[in-house]
């Protein structure tokens, strides 16, 4: 299939897909007028390019894993050496992050409901 039938299959633009070939997670077979042609398991891959993008995996960690991701339907990981260290890593430091947002967003509903309290009117007893 050509670039654009894989784009359509994947829901990615062609950009994207020209952009994963360049950062080495795509290689397209070349027909001989130097098109680039996709095969069935190339639709694959580029759903598993998506997943991890999706979890917050850098391209450089991504190109490392992809010899290591299963065929659909077995284990989504092979044991490549460096691979479980690589994804504990990217874990942790994920972890961290949404620890940081935590507590940015406690302060900021914090200050919210600071601000609403000061700018609250304020009710005069009930005279009976």
């Amino acid at each position: 299939m050509l670039i654009g039938e894989l784009a359509e299959r994947t829901g990615t633009s062609e950009r994207l897909l020209r952009h994963y070939e360049r950062g080495g997670l795509l290689t397209p077979d070349r027909l001989p007028n130097g098109y680039r042609w996709y095969s069935e398991p190339h639709v694959e891959t580029v759903r598993r390019i998506r997943a991890l993008l999706a979890a917050g995996l850098p391209v450089r960690t991504i190109r490392a894993l992809l010899p290591c991701t299963a065929a659909a339907g077995e284990a989504a990981v092979h044991p490549c050496p460096g691979v479980l260290d690589t994804l504990r890593t990217r874990l942790a430091d994920l972890d961290a992050r949404a620890a940081e947002l935590d507590e940015a967003r406690a302060v900021l509903r914090a200050t919210i409901a600071g601000a609403q309290r000061a700018a609250a009117p304020e009710r005069e007893p009930y005279a009976a």
